[in-house]
């Protein structure tokens, strides 16, 4: 992380975040959100100037460079305004109340998100990235301060009568709508307004821009497992393969870029963010495990390979983001010219016009500027074709293809190492460490990948021993040996997912007692008890203007759809039906929202989906090393059932802990003293058996 050091810094010297760094140094006399700040605006009565966003965010830095460097904005706004910087990332609390403001005064929202408020924290102005000067009938903040600054002086009053009207708004649009339970017409309307908006030709859902949403996917799967309408695994099919061939996925160093400016998956917006790098894994083991095809895994395990290479603190940690930009230009680490292609490719051994034909690699370029629209003959590696379908052009077989690829991948990988990097914002987040935490639980055992496994659980520990304190508070983020922050629900419920990720591959106890007292803090600080569902903040948290709720699955699932989905698991596992019954609360309290467009709230359609069943709890009994207990538990793993809970009681020892916690399996035992399976569902179970084949036919018959 850099930070510009020339002239005399700013109230953010001294903070932890790599994006408030980045601009210790401008001229613009920034503070960090806090009491100081507002103190100094209601000594000085100035109105609030609030920029967020986030050290990976293109636009940020855009207008840091136009506005916050120059002096003459810098002074407009000093003059007028206390200037106050906020990290989305760090305070996800703060964003989501502006951003929310943002969308009810002018019906959109971005980064960098500019608020123009009260001493009190009330907005009267909202906009995202504002110009220098007016453009393009877009107002410039050369015109827009001083008019600003007249109102204030002359109609205060009247921008904060204005203020209670936004601020009234803001509840508004928060406001629960509770109503009827959902059910198996809502996961079908689902469904339908996904394949209305799915685009057949290059997979994914709408036009230009298109994110990745691989929560989208994961409903998906559960629909069609449920369903066996074979149009919803084509989607995700299609979408998955249509992303790995495009530009938005780093052919050289692996992993995705955040999302494409365009609809066929070819021009991305560079920046890399953990969290998509943890959710498409998901979605690509589970399809893996749907399909059985070696594709899926591949990438699930190249995605694991730049995340464990690039994205992994010393300590076990991952870091939150890599930049878009390099040298202050978007995308130039990634682009690469023929010249450079052929200078490196050109030997028998590696073969430049191969490689060069099947990434679409042209002297032109395909890459253009977007300021000019120009021509820059550098190019965006991305393929056109199916590997087979490469393969098949060549005269070669898929494994001689992949074999000769991988050399002049890493080659160039090599050469691109020299490059100067972007920049990584280097701060740990419990929430997104929670997802990868997740996925590589999930990977190891998909995969059978130990290495997987080992990383998974020393990032567990890394949060377990930094990120809570000694009274069990969780807090939300790490940099340079400080933790801070109370933790928000996102933090929780991405953490015990995390919990009971690892509990699946590893039947440690500790990981599912981890999760129920986790959940138990979730409950006494974020529930709300007039309602339902969760607050985002917890009551030990900053007195906001509002305090959220959210169900909307946006770039990440949100905290309560993940929550709804943690506690039916948790019920299973310890029989506990009031937990499951918090679950249906959850629901209930945002249905009507929900049942008006549930294609947005896919993560819960996934718990919806649990929740209708059948789900499953599979007790296996056995000796835990032995090759009948082992057997048993890979049967299960290694098939598409994310309706299937797995609880082990192991013969070899007295696991008094498993027992406190899933109380119901105490009288289970094994059959003449092989591995036995108990199959249950819908409050009962299914006569024990030895047999892999019958246990998965008690399975496999409700499906």
């Amino acid at each position: 992380m850099t930070t510009k050091n020339e002239g005399t810094p700013n109230n953010l010297i001294h903070e932890k975040s790599p994006y408030l760094l980045q601009h210790a140094y401008n001229p613009v006399k920034w503070y960090p959100w806090g009491d100081e700040a507002f103190s100094e605006a209601q000594k000085q009565n100035k109105p609030i100037f609030l920029s967020i966003g986030y050290s990976t965010c293109h636009w940020c830095h855009v207008m840091e460079k136009e506005s916050f460097e120059d002096e003459d904005v810098a002074q407009l706004i000093n003059e007028t305004f206390i200037p106050i910087k906020v990290d989305r990332e760090e305070r996800p609390d703060i964003d989501k109340i502006y951003m929310t403001a943002c969308q009810v005064m002018s019906g959109r929202g971005g980064w960098p998100l500019t608020i123009l408020m009260t001493p009190d924290k009330k907005p009267f102005f909202a906009g995202t990235y504002i110009p220098k000067q007016a453009r393009f009938g877009q107002s410039g903040l050369m015109t827009l301060i001083p008019r600003v600054r007249e109102m204030w002086n002359t109609e205060k009053d009247k921008l904060i009568q204005s203020t209670e009207q936004v601020t009234y708004a803001i509840k508004n649009a928060l406001d629960e709508a509770p109503g009827q339970k959902l059910d198996k017409n809502d996961l079908r309307e689902a469904f339908i307004q996904l394949r209305t908006r799915f685009d057949p030709e290059k997979g994914g859902f709408g036009m230009a821009p298109k994110f990745p949403t691989p929560h989208n996917l994961l409903f998906l799967l559960r629909y069609w497992q449920r369903t066996t309408d074979a149009t919803a695994l084509k989607m995700v099919e299609k979408t998955l393969q249509e992303m790995r061939k495009g530009g938005i996925y780093d052919h050289i160093g692996f992993g995705f870029h955040r999302y494409s400016t365009d609809a066929e998956w070819f021009v991305p917006h560079f920046e890399k963010m953990l969290y998509d790098q943890a959710l498409l894994a998901i979605a690509y083991l589970e399809t893996f495990q749907a399909t059985g095809n070696e594709f899926y895994a591949q990438v699930a395990q190249d995605i694991f390979t730049y995340v464990l290479r690039d994205m992994t603190s010393p300590e076990g940690g991952f870091y939150s983001a890599e930049d878009a930009d390099s040298e202050g230009v978007e995308g130039k680490f990634y682009l690469w010219t023929h010249e450079e292609i052929k200078d490196l490719l050109d030997d028998k051994e590696y073969n430049e016009d191969m490689f060069a034909q099947i990434y679409n690699i042209t002297s032109s370029g395909n890459y253009r500027e977007e300021a000019t629209k120009q021509e820059t003959g550098k190019n965006i590696l991305h393929l056109t074709e199916s590997f087979e379908e490469i393969a098949d052009k060549y005269g070669l077989s898929l494994s001689e293809l992949k074999e000769k690829l991988e050399k002049m991948q890493k080659l160039l990988f090599l050469e691109r190492e020299k490059r100067i990097h972007p920049q990584k914002d280097d701060k740990i987040l419990v929430d997104w460490n929670g997802l990868m935490i997740a996925a590589l639980a999930k990977g190891a055992r998909v995969l059978k990948d130990d290495t997987l496994l080992t990383a998974a659980e020393k990032a567990f520990g890394f949060v377990s021993n930094n990120l809570i304190e000694s009274n069990g508070t969780l807090l939300h983020r790490y940099r340079d040996g400080q933790a801070d922050f109370n933790a928000f629900l996102d933090d929780y419920a991405f953490l015990i997912w995390a919990s009971l990720e690892l509990y699946e591959s590893t039947f440690n106890v500790k990981y599912l007692d981890f999760a129920l007292s986790l959940n138990e803090k979730l409950f006494t600080h974020f529930w709300d008890e007039n309602i339902g569902a969760f607050y985002f903040t917890s009551d030990e948290g900053e007195d906001l203007i509002v305090r959220q709720k959210e169900i909307y699955d946006g770039a990440i699932p949100s905290g309560n759809s993940v929550a709804m989905l943690n506690l039916l698991k948790l019920g299973f596992y310890t029989g506990d039906l009031e937990l499951e019954r918090k679950a249906e609360i959850i629901s209930q309290v945002f249905a009507e929202k929900i049942k008006n467009n549930p294609s947005t709230f896919c993560m819960l359609m996934c718990a919806v989906d649990f929740a209708m069943g059948p789900s499953y709890k599979v007790v296996i009994t056995g000796n835990s090393k032995g090759d009948d207990t082992i057997n048993l538990i890979e049967e299960l793993q290694n098939k598409f059932y994310p309706n299937v809970l797995i609880i082990k009681k192991p013969t070899e020892v007295n696991d008094s802990k498993i027992l406190t916690i899933a109380e119901f399996i105490t009288e289970y035992t094994t059959l003449d003293e092989k591995a036995t399976a108990y199959v249950c569902f819908n409050q009962g179970c299914k006569p024990p058996t030895t047999k892999k084949s019958q246990m998965i036919q008690y399975i496999d018959s409700k499906w």
